[in-house]
């Protein structure tokens, strides 16, 4: 079984799609921020992180660099809605720094689904 590393700061988004993944047939591990995220990787066999932008603590885009510098390939979906200012395009800066694959709120559990099937590599 798949072990998603599930980072947002939202409650409902992190029950919801924990729910979903889970029912999905994934292990899910769910951290707040970055912080709470890398130290949750340490502690467990992750084998895709999907990750929010805006968070408080440590944000994703800072969250997505360290992991690319701990695990250059694992397989990271960054996940946002824009935040405040629609100037700057956090998904494609997100992809820039190293994300496998970006969504934009609001996705539907199926879509998130798709995108970590699409990530993850068949087991040998």
């Amino acid at each position: 079984m798949s072990c998603v590393l599930l980072i947002d700061d939202d409650d409902l988004i992190l029950e919801t799609l924990t729910l979903a993944l889970t029912e999905g047939g994934y292990q899910v591990v769910a951290a707040m921020d970055g912080n709470e995220a890398l130290e949750k990787f340490k502690q467990n066999d992750i084998d895709i992180v999907v990750t929010d932008i805006i968070m408080p603590n440590k944000e994703g885009i800072e969250t997505i660099i360290q992991f690319r510098q701990i695990s250059p390939h694992l397989p990271i979906i960054a996940m946002s809605g824009g935040g405040r200012s629609s100037k700057l395009d956090f998904l494609s800066v997100a992809r820039k720094l190293g994300a496998s694959e970006t969504l934009k709120k609001p996705f539907s559990p199926d879509e998130l689904i798709e995108a970590i099937r699409r990530n993850l590599k068949p087991a040998d």
